[in-house]
């Protein structure tokens, strides 16, 4: 976007922009903790439970170590128009915030960047994390599933679902279902369970996934709109199977609840730490994500929740039982389909409008 609109610029404007974005590209780049100077940082997080794990393995031994606060904002999930505000405004409330990629995508793949490039991907740590959990904008920090959970009371002496082909075969795995109001996740699960394969769900074909929608609209007796909804469901037994992230039936199984997880054709993203492009605090920030991309520090989350450690070392110090429910466990990973942020990028706001309209009929 031009200023002006065809306003002329000078050969010693476009000289001075490019020694400008060279340094902007090489900065993060030469990067050491010693630059780090800011006392204080704000980061955005998910609050409840992950602000309380954070906290304990990330938060105050990083403070006790630099000296450098740390303060935890709770916010809506995917807070892209709060970060764009942000920057727009230079008033920085946050400096950095855990998101996922597709939030980052939506940040950052127009001319103006709301995000800045970390330059950390040789900071230790930072480069043991797989590249698919990686950009150039964010650090992974967590992979958040969607499962099929189900009670095993429901399922007592009879077969239990094993993909989401059983989970649309209301012949032979009856019971109550409830799957999320939105096409999210939903769109995928129902191309899974028409038997396309996982390599074959994107690009989503919608006709096809609709027409498999259509085959167990009338057998679904929830449509949830929350985690919390889902987990209250699974407490009670107001349904037997449902299509939910995961961490709601290990909460709901960590308060006594008989459930159990379908990890097979697992749907995972990432979600990463991004730092707020011009915030003056980027440089604690980038000594923050190096700190909590340590796989010990990584693992003291299993303490709370057994987590999607980005760090593949992370679960040697995590006790097996638990790493087994955690969405990055080998065995779980294999089977499962990563989210395609680009996809729903480039088009969530038509499939979110016809599959809205799809729900009234």
């Amino acid at each position: 976007m031009t200023s002006s609109f065809n306003a002329p610029i000078s050969r010693r404007s476009l000289l001075k922009a490019a020694a400008a974005g060279a340094t902007a590209l090489i900065a993060p780049a030469i990067w050491t903790p010693s630059r780090a100077a800011t006392k204080r940082i704000v980061v955005r997080d998910d609050g409840g439970i992950y602000s309380q794990a954070y906290a304990k393995a990330f938060y105050k031994p990083f403070t006790e170590k630099t000296g450098i606060a740390v303060v935890p904002v709770q916010a809506n999930a995917e807070p892209t128009a709060q970060i764009k505000g942000m920057v727009e405004t230079g008033n920085y409330t946050w400096d950095m915030a855990k998101i996922s990629q597709p939030a980052i995508l939506i940040l950052t793949s127009g001319e103006k960047k709301y995000l800045q490039t970390h330059g950390l991907e040789s900071q230790p740590g930072v480069a043991d994390i797989p590249a698919q959990y990686m950009s150039p904008y964010g650090v992974g920090t967590n992979v958040y599933t969607t499962v099929l959970a189900y009670r095993n009371e429901a399922f007592k002496g009879r077969k239990a679902p094993e993909s989401w082909a059983d989970f649309w075969n209301v012949q032979d795995f009856p019971g109550r279902r409830s799957l999320r109001k939105h096409p999210f996740d939903t769109m995928e699960e129902a191309l899974m369970g028409a038997g396309v394969p996982l390599d074959k769900v994107y690009p989503i074909d919608r006709d096809r996934a609709f027409a498999s929608l259509d085959k167990i609209k009338s057998k679904i007796d929830v449509w949830w709109n929350s985690g919390a909804q889902v987990e209250q469901m699974l407490m009670s037994g107001e349904v037997d199977m449902v299509a939910t992230w995961v961490s709601r039936p290990q909460q709901a199984m960590g308060k006594g609840a008989d459930v159990s997880i379908v990890w097979n054709q697992n749907l995972w993203g990432v979600d990463n730490w991004a730092i707020l492009a011009g915030t003056p605090n980027a440089d604690a920030c980038r000594e923050f994500i190096v700190y909590a991309s340590d796989p010990k520090r990584q693992a003291i989350q299993a303490e709370f929740y057994p987590a999607g450690f980005t760090h593949p070392g992370a679960l040697q110090y995590v006790d097996p039982k638990v790493a087994k429910n955690s969405p990055t466990n080998p065995d779980n990973m294999k089977n499962g389909l990563q989210i395609d942020a680009r996809y729903w990028l480039d088009n969530q706001a038509a499939v979110i409008e016809r599959f809205n309209d799809w729900v009234l009929k």
